[in-house]
């Protein structure tokens, strides 16, 4: 292979990487508005902090696109400002939402509240695991065809995804079959736990140039 074709390969893949990025922003920008949506409307408090999720994604996501451009460019240089930007206002949003979803968890918990329904969020949650776990796979790939390490610390960032689309299916199939309140103030309490997480790792890294995304497996 000559170095021309090498060059060329590495070309498409960093495009590839590009487009999942763009993807993932546009996905998660519906996801959000879908699940803020329903959220409201069944008075369903962990569909409606899943929506909420998704939008601060979306800002975690368009630092992604700029770290890749970045690297496709000039790989030496250090993370832009528009990316630590982006982690910041990601960690601020996820600690936001974490508080603002343990008040309403307790509120609804002592007021005795329960959702209408949890059909809904049934539904989002599984297209969302099996689009993020698609995703998950592909960026894979491309990281390890450029080998990449941040573009494989982005994969890992939307495993994160799956695990909160997870913790949504099981309390809103929990709440369909027993119908007890509670449980969807616990799905939100357990998206708290990946909020927090989530929220304190992109702080960290937007102050230490040498980590690479906000979710790093450790």
């Amino acid at each position: 292979m000559t170095l021309l074709t090498d060059r060329v390969a590495v070309n498409r893949y960093f495009q590839y990487a590009l487009l999942l990025g763009v993807f993932t922003v546009l996905y998660n920008l519906g996801e959000g508005v879908v699940s803020v949506a329903f959220g409201l409307e069944d008075e369903t408090l962990a569909l409606f902090g899943f929506g909420i999720d998704s939008f601060i994604e979306v800002m975690s996501g368009l630092g992604i696109i700029a770290m890749i451009v970045r690297i496709q460019r000039r790989p030496d240089l250090p993370r832009s400002t528009f990316e630590r930007t982006a982690l910041r206002i990601t960690g601020a949003s996820f600690f936001l939402l974490a508080a603002g979803l343990f008040i309403t968890a307790v509120s609804n918990v002592v007021t005795g509240h329960k959702p209408d329904t949890t059909v809904s969020g049934v539904i989002i949650s599984v297209v969302s695991i099996v689009v993020m776990w698609a995703l998950v796979a592909l960026k894979i790939k491309v990281g390890r065809a450029l080998d990449s390490a941040p573009i494989l610390a982005d994969a890992n960032c939307t495993k994160v995804c799956i695990y909160m689309s997870v913790v949504l299916l099981a309390s809103s199939l929990l709440y369909a079959i027993t119908g007890i309140g509670f449980v969807d103030s616990l799905g939100a309490l357990g998206l708290i736990y990946y909020a927090v997480q989530e929220g304190r790792e992109a702080l960290e890294k937007a102050r230490h140039a040498d980590m690479l995304c906000a979710c790093d497996d450790d």
